[in-house]
């Protein structure tokens, strides 16, 4: 006779300080570790900023590389471009401390805000160059990332 396996759901924050406008940080081995003390076996995880000027990237850690990340962002969404986010008659979701961004905001659209990856063995199912990557657009700042993994228990 077959037993049902058990199942459970995580959801934890990551918090993540950053240091320069525009910044890759490889999270991975912190969601590794969330991963496995979940103690899933099998599974699904969800990565999710939770701002609008970040993203969430999985993707190759090669310093040359994560250098044309930013060059390839720069040249498609400018820093010091004209972007009407960032205009006087902007009336919408204005915050006395409101940061000219509208570049960051560009950017993210580009990047995209979370991904799901495999949980197989306890552990994240990547192929072998596969990191993953909180996208800084508009740093330095303090941002979080929730994180969730659904599936059955070893």
């Amino acid at each position: 006779m077959a037993t049902l396996a058990q199942r459970t759901t995580i959801d934890a924050t990551v918090h993540v300080t950053t240091s320069r406008p525009t910044q890759f940080i490889d999270i991975t081995e912190r969601i590794q570790a969330l991963v496995r003390e979940s103690g899933i076996a099998c599974g699904i995880l969800n990565v999710q900023t939770l701002h609008t000027t970040t993203g969430i990237v999985v993707n190759e850690h090669e310093p040359l590389l994560l250098d044309d990340f930013g060059s390839t962002l720069e040249a498609v969404a400018p820093s010091g471009g004209a972007y009407r986010h960032d205009s006087a008659a902007r009336t919408v979701n204005v915050t006395a401390d409101e940061r000219r961004n509208g570049h960051a905001h560009c950017r993210a659209l580009l990047v995209g805000v979370s991904t799901s990856l495999n949980v197989v063995g306890g552990a994240l199912r990547l192929g072998r160059w596969q990191r993953i990557f909180f996208a800084e657009l508009d740093g330095p700042q303090d941002r979080a990332i929730s994180v969730v993994v659904v599936g059955e228990l070893g």
